[in-house]
């Protein structure tokens, strides 16, 4: 994804502000395999009870009767029913607390809210009336009435050190003696997921998944319901006694109201919900032994949402992003459940094929991941049926679209699909910067695999632009859709686990997009200022979220930068042969920070301990 002035702008919202006094818990080291027992396996779960407030009170304690409510005034982010602390106007506090237990055996929790404010003060320096988020004794963040806004913005701490204890998880608001301030809570989740005790076998399972997927829309493109089946194979030494379906999308609604919908499951039998959501454990009938398949299916609903985003309909346009179910990935960290992210990507899965058929009314184009073929259906419909191999994931668009084609030099077929109000002659831009893109970005790390190349052209989308495995989002923007399409290698060809790892898609994106653009990254290290000494190129999302204003300027800007300095360590063709031997040897596979650095250092003679220390690059 590629950020935008925009992009910043709305993450800015869910930086805390730079009077709030943060203090986030560290977690405590793993203990060494021959140091301890393994710890408890890790059930992934949502300890929080009642956090969307439509159950009555119980189980938290709020200060008074008015806190837990409905009254006008105010809106849920979900339902019908929020927290609304304060609001009153005068010398007041308002108090909101819920006792947990974060299991002792969940290397990752991560408690997350969504909280609006508003306010009648008028100050832009002080911050008058304020509310307090605390787990434990531990203070979390502190907001104001300097921190208002239009609407809900996603909190998110990671209060993993607190695994193993009870503690309160609590809020509380104050107001001064004048001028109102409401602080509304919503939809409360603390999700825990992760062993603390790394299974025997690090092997990446479940390998091979083949998906197939049939699915009716209604006349809009808007709604879309019918079946999935996944084949799959365990490629552990572990036997496999579950499996775990990412439903992504839902972060955009609630757990009562999810835009994805999986019942009727077959091949296994589908558990709790957790990681908001977001992760269905399906249960299979017996332990799947190494080498052994095993086929899993199950009925899917989706409803998308309104808004120009990655999920989300731009009025007739529908964007269908990491919508599909997939599943989850598990390897020496055990199962890798984390939380959506907003400000980046959390997707992790391992190279697929897809066959989706998409039926649809004819006015509708549907744009896809892979190769598309239209074929009639019922009166007034049609079916697309696109057939992928070796991807990551799958997304497709509906709408009545104006394509333009093309092919690239080097024989790529390429198609620009643009919503109302895209130019002809910007459409046109776009097919050039594509061809161009596409033939750079092969002849330096590889051809180009997918078959054809689709972008689909929106000037609302807030993102910027976003990556599928041959299928982009994307502005009107040269710099922007070099960039998603340089990701059909860095996340797409070369996967990475991308909430844990983001710079390895993100930073060799963007300096493969200045080598596109012709630009040579002189001197831009030397604008580098770190924030703090925590502050690393290969932080994980989990620290971005939490330092939202940073991520591009840190993952991106520094961590191209860093590739830059390291072609200049090494000479260019050293470094060009490097990437395109690790591309190569990384194909359809997963990078890792450490295999990196590894076929880095083994590309030269000079130490490069001092450079990944000087450009803050752990393993």
């Amino acid at each position: 994804m590629r950020p935008t002035p925009r992009k910043a702008l709305a993450a800015s919202v869910l930086v805390l502000a730079a009077s709030a006094g943060v203090s986030l818990p560290v977690a405590p080291a793993a203990a060494t395999p021959h140091a301890a027992p393994r710890a408890a396996a890790c059930t992934p779960s949502q300890v929080v009870t009642n956090g969307g407030f439509e159950s009555g009170t119980s189980p938290w304690t709020p200060s008074s009767s008015t806190v837990i409510t409905n009254r006008t005034g105010q809106t849920a982010h979900g339902g019908t029913t929020f927290a609304w602390l304060n609001g009153v106007g005068s010398t007041h506090t308002d108090t909101l607390s819920q006792s947990v237990t974060i299991p002792s055996g969940c290397s990752s929790a991560t408690l997350t809210f969504w909280l609006h404010i508003d306010t009648a003060e008028t100050t832009s320096s002080t911050a008058y009336d304020k509310l307090t988020a605390k787990i434990g004794s531990t203070t979390l963040a502190t907001y104001s009435n300097l921190n208002k806004n239009t609407g809900y913005a996603q909190k998110s701490f990671d209060v993993s050190s607190f695994a193993g204890q009870t503690v309160d998880v609590a809020f509380t608001g104050t107001e001064d003696s004048s001028l109102r301030t409401s602080f509304v809570l919503d939809d409360v989740a603390l999700n825990t997921s992760g062993d603390t005790t790394p299974p025997a076998d690090s092997t990446r399972t479940p390998a091979a998944p083949s998906y197939t997927v049939n699915l009716s829309s209604n006349t809009s493109g808007t709604v879309w319901t019918g079946h999935e089946s996944a084949v799959f194979t365990n490629a552990s030494s572990t036997a496999l006694s579950e499996v775990y379906l990412r439903l992504w999308d839902n972060y955009h609604g609630t757990c009562s109201a999810m835009p994805i919908t999986v019942s009727n499951v077959t091949g296994g039998t589908a558990g709790a919900l957790s990681v908001g959501c977001t992760a269905l454990k399906i249960d299979l009938p017996t332990p799947l032994a190494q080498g052994q398949t095993a086929t899993i299916g199950f009925d899917l609903g989706i409803t998308v949402p309104s808004g120009a985003d990655r999920f989300g309909h731009d009025g007739a346009f529908s964007f269908i992003g990491n919508a599909l179910p997939v599943l989850a990935v598990k390897d020496g960290s055990g199962w890798h459940l984390d939380p959506y992210t907003n400000n980046g990507e959390s997707f992790y899965s391992l190279a697929a094929d897809f066959k989706v058929a998409l039926d649809h009314p004819s006015t509708l184009l549907v744009p896809a991941t892979g190769a598309s073929v239209d074929t009639p259906g019922s009166s007034g419909r049609t079916v697309t049926t696109a057939t992928a191999s070796k991807v990551r994931d799958f997304a497709w668009a509906a709408g009545p679209f104006t394509k333009l084609s093309g092919t690239s030099t080097a024989g790529t077929p390429i198609n620009i699909y643009s919503v109302s109000g895209i130019s002809s002659s910007s459409a046109q831009s776009m097919l050039t910067t594509a061809k161009t893109a596409v033939d750079a970005h092969a002849s330096r790390f590889g051809a180009y695999p997918y078959g054809e190349l689709d972008a689909v052209i929106d000037n609302n989308f807030w993102f910027g632009g976003m990556e599928y495995p041959g299928f982009v989002l994307d502005l009107v923007s040269t710099t922007a859709l070099t960039h998603e399409i340089g990701h059909q290698w860095w996340y797409g060809i070369v996967g990475d686990d991308e909430y844990n790892n983001p710079w390895l898609d993100e930073a060799f994106t963007d300096y493969a997009t200045d080598l596109a653009l012709n630009k040579t990254g002189t001197n831009c290290w030397n604008s580098v200022s770190w924030a703090s000494s925590a502050e690393k190129i290969t932080n994980s999302m989990a620290y971005w979220d939490a330092h939202s204003s940073r991520y591009s300027t840190v993952v991106y800007g520094y961590g191209k930068c860093a590739l830059h300095d390291l072609r200049r360590v090494l000479g260019d063709s050293v470094m060009a042969k490097l990437l395109k031997d690790y591309a190569t040897s990384h194909w359809y596979g997963v990078s890792t920070t450490a295999e990196f650095k590894a076929a880095a250092q083994a590309a030269t003679t000079t130490d490069l301990t001092s450079f990944w220390t000087q450009h803050r690059i752990d393993s």
